[in-house]
């Protein structure tokens, strides 16, 4: 059975329960003055079996409004004929069974209204009465049913909503990849070339980062003590590379298994190689200061880079970067400063957040 279908069978025969017990209890009460002289027994005996009839009677005329109403192509003129007519229908069988069927077959007598016979005054009175009995049942069930429509239509399009953040992410990280790898193998030709003696710890560096990439950025979140780690492999391998780059890195982080998006932080670190350090030709630096304190991260970058670095290039990276924050942390606070010799990054997240996606 379909999810749509599955909900709207319990719904639905939620609905018809309550409604039924809260019927057989009004006109249980209300039989107690019609009847005085009937044990209480045979009273609620009659209620029970006259309900049900009524229920059906109800039942049918509910589904056959909702029926017309899903047809969304019958014009409106005839759709409101359609209703109309099922209506007219409904109260006719509902005073067919209540004046040839309840009064004598089950009361035993002829049906009345204050001790009197039912003229045609007093039956179109009682007709009318039947009439608003049917109308408020059939606004209760179609509130019921556009209620459980439209929450099923929200959660289809949160479901839609997540899965389309899902493939957006998953195209922006498949972006990240294969830039870094082809970055860190140039990095590592280059050394090869040179015969450097740490060519094979950076390899070995190397093949830890990318295990990372493949096997860890998969999930949507980790412990941030993993991205951490993640972050001072690469910058291994860069310090291996650039021997007169100055390197500060320190955290402070309360809570090592905090969850977090992987490839968020790394990115900022990759940007300022490949648009700063890198790029510099005298002494080259780069500060990190990550700091976590009750699900709040303070992410601190500075690098030094040249004072008229060639093509904007950086605005890229920071694109596909800002895209990610928006997606997973939409309240994150992200400046990013520009001077003559440096690149500062300041990134706030309330990993904790309940907007995150």
């Amino acid at each position: 059975m379909k999810p749509d279908r599955k909900s709207k069978l319990y719904v639905h025969l939620l609905f018809w329960v309550l409604y039924y017990v809260l019927e057989v209890y009004l006109d249980f009460y209300w039989s107690r003055y019609q009847f005085p002289d009937t044990e209480w027994q045979i009273r609620l005996q009659h209620t029970i079996i006259l309900e049900i009839g009524y229920l059906l009677i109800k039942m049918l005329m509910a589904y056959a409004l909702l029926y017309v109403y899903e047809k969304s192509r019958i014009r409106k003129w005839y759709a409101f004929m359609l209703y109309f007519s099922i209506i007219t229908l409904a109260v006719l069988a509902h005073r067919f069974f209540t004046h040839y069927i309840i009064y004598p077959h089950i009361y035993g007598m002829v049906e009345t209204l204050d001790g009197k016979e039912l003229s045609g005054y007093i039956n179109g009175l009682v007709a009318f009465n039947s009439f608003m009995d049917l109308i408020f049942l059939a606004g209760l069930i179609f509130g019921v049913e556009i209620t459980r429509q439209k929450n099923v239509l929200k959660e289809q399009y949160s479901k839609l909503k997540s899965e389309k953040l899902d493939q957006e992410l998953t195209m922006l990280k498949a972006q990240i990849n294969p830039h870094f790898l082809f970055n860190t193998l140039n990095n590592i030709y280059g050394m090869a070339l040179k015969k450097a003696d740490e060519t094979p710890d950076a390899i070995l560096q190397l093949s830890k980062v990318m295990r990372y990439n493949i096997y860890e950025a998969a999930e949507r979140y980790i412990s941030i003590d993993k991205d951490v780690e993640n972050i001072r492999d690469f910058l291994q391998i860069q310090q291996i590379r650039h021997h007169d780059l100055v390197i500060r890195f320190n955290e402070d982080i309360d809570h090592l298994s905090q969850e977090i998006s992987p490839l968020i932080l790394i990115q900022f670190v990759e940007n300022a190689f490949k648009h700063g350090v890198s790029e510099t030709l005298g002494k080259s630096f780069i500060h990190i200061d990550i700091k976590l304190h009750n699900g709040v991260l303070h992410y601190y970058i500075e690098n030094s880079k040249e004072e008229k670095p060639h093509g904007n290039s950086t605005k890229i990276g920071l694109k596909n970067i800002r895209r990610q924050l928006e997606l997973l942390y939409p309240k994150h606070i992200l400046t990013v400063e520009s001077t003559n010799d440096r690149y500062i990054v300041t990134l706030i997240i309330n990993l904790n957040d309940p907007s995150r996606f």
